[in-house]
């Protein structure tokens, strides 16, 4: 009777392993955990109302929640700050995620309050350093920035530090913010003497830069990368972008997954894409599983990949947090039918002439004023309800549609100043847009239409 238990527990793992569709080598990969117990909630932790899954970081052993706190927007109040933490916390979440550039400094210092109210065993801190201004590349600039982490985090050592947006300037700037100045050296003497916990990257852009630091793990031993993975990206992450070679996120998984280095899930459900989708798609996803949002099927099928180690998702408001913690607590995964599903949809939004925006505001401020995020924002939303007017099709209504796009648009962004239309073509934010879109080409979609 034991015998045939553990055959059938046996079925049960090949069954998982290949509704995520991982092939022979996949499989291999995974011999040394059990992706079964991996996604089940761990009984030491399941105390009061928390019933979040877990996935082991393999190289410590540390438990850590599957949903992961991006804290790159949150509410410019500190008490608000606090009382998302509070939650998070009391409901398991132990994984924040932050960054110098991100608020201008502001996150690191209102996470670092909300946080050190709290036992430090009860939480892991993740920040990264933001180099990515070329005045910042010296070794001497750099460790500024690495120091004052610490400083308005309030800890004595980080658990997770990443070299932030790897690709964005390909080779060149990899060489120049990390390996020229000696800047991955002393990161690495760092975790060594134990004040980095687990060293990594996120990487957006120009994918040449992702191999040669893969390509080099014996020498720098990454604990973990972060990537951008959602069930569009998976295969579609090019689409529409431009000025420099990137990689769709099966790439990035399989080629992290075959070197055994779990990943962190940056932008699930790609900058709010999802809660946009046209309203056909979203149907076949409410006759599947009614009542579901477009997020939570985000979120089940990024959190189904046994490599992830955890999502992040930005969460600033209550209401999404308490979504997100109960699409968490425990992760249902995706089964085979629903990934067919899921693909089907994406191939259907690859034929959308969106933009890949995902509202970072890496790229802000413009110079001319522009506000970038604003005018694609808008304009994607005018692809997804179906309101862009089409100069090719010749239609009779194109009038009436323009108007209607440009009614919109105002209604979006009052002052006009603001708008595409002033865009000067400067190419300023080109290096600074972790998706690689080359901004000014959009810009004049727009202006070809508002003008």
């Amino acid at each position: 009777m034991k015998k045939k238990n553990n055959r059938n527990n046996d079925m049960s793992r090949r069954e998982f392993l290949r509704r995520l569709g991982l092939g022979a080598g996949s499989a291999m990969a995974l011999m040394a955990m059990d992706p079964l117990n991996v996604l089940a909630q761990d009984d030491k932790k399941t105390t009061g109302d928390n019933r979040m899954t877990y996935r082991i970081q393999r190289g410590s052993g540390e438990q850590i929640s599957l949903l992961g706190f991006g804290m790159m927007r949150l509410p410019n109040d500190q008490e608000e700050v606090n009382r998302l933490v509070d939650y998070a916390i009391e409901h398991g979440v132990n994984y924040f995620d932050t960054a110098p550039m991100y608020m201008r400094g502001q996150s690191e210092v209102l996470m670092g309050n909300a946080l050190s109210r709290h036992p430090r065993e009860k939480y892991y801190v993740a920040t990264k350093m933001s180099n990515q201004n070329e005045r910042l590349w010296s070794l001497e600039e750099s460790k500024k920035m690495y120091y004052q982490s610490f400083e308005r985090l309030k800890t004595d050592h980080l658990d997770y530090y990443l070299m932030h947006s790897i690709g964005s300037g390909g080779m060149d700037s990899l060489n120049g913010r990390f390996i020229d100045n000696g800047l991955l050296d002393f990161l690495m003497a760092e975790r060594k003497a134990g004040r980095i916990r687990h060293l990594g990257f996120s990487y957006h852009g120009d994918v040449s830069a992702f191999d040669w630091l893969l390509d080099h793990n014996d020498t720098y031993h990454w604990d973990f990368v972060q990537i951008q993975m959602n069930f569009l990206d998976w295969r579609h992450a090019s689409l529409n972008k431009g000025w420099k070679k990137d990689a769709d996120a099966e790439y990035l998984y399989n080629k992290l997954e075959k070197l055994n280095i779990q990943c962190v899930i940056m932008e699930p459900l790609r900058g709010g894409a999802f809660g946009k989708m046209q309203k056909e798609l979203t149907e076949q996803l409410e006759v599947v599983r009614p009542g579901d949002s477009p997020a939570r099927w985000a979120f089940r099928w990024v959190g189904s990949f046994p490599n992830v180690l955890t999502v992040l998702s930005g969460m600033n408001r209550m209401d999404h947090l308490e979504e997100n913690v109960t699409t968490f607590s425990p992760l249902d995964p995706c089964n085979e039918n629903e990934n067919v599903l899921l693909a089907s949809i994406a191939d259907t939004m690859a034929g959308f002439p969106t933009i890949p925006c995902t509202t970072c505001s890496y790229c802000m401020p413009c110079p001319f004023d522009v506000n970038i995020p604003g005018n694609f924002a808008y304009y994607n939303d005018a692809v997804n309800n179906k309101i862009l007017p089409l100069p090719e099709a010749g239609a009779a209504d194109y009038a009436t549609r323009r108007k209607q796009f440009v009614d919109g648009l105002r209604a979006a962004l009052p002052d006009e100043t603001t708008w595409a239309t002033a865009c000067q073509d400067c190419e300023e934010c080109l290096p600074k847009c972790p998706q690689q879109i080359r901004i000014p080409n959009q810009m004049a979609r727009l202006v070809e239409i508002i003008t």
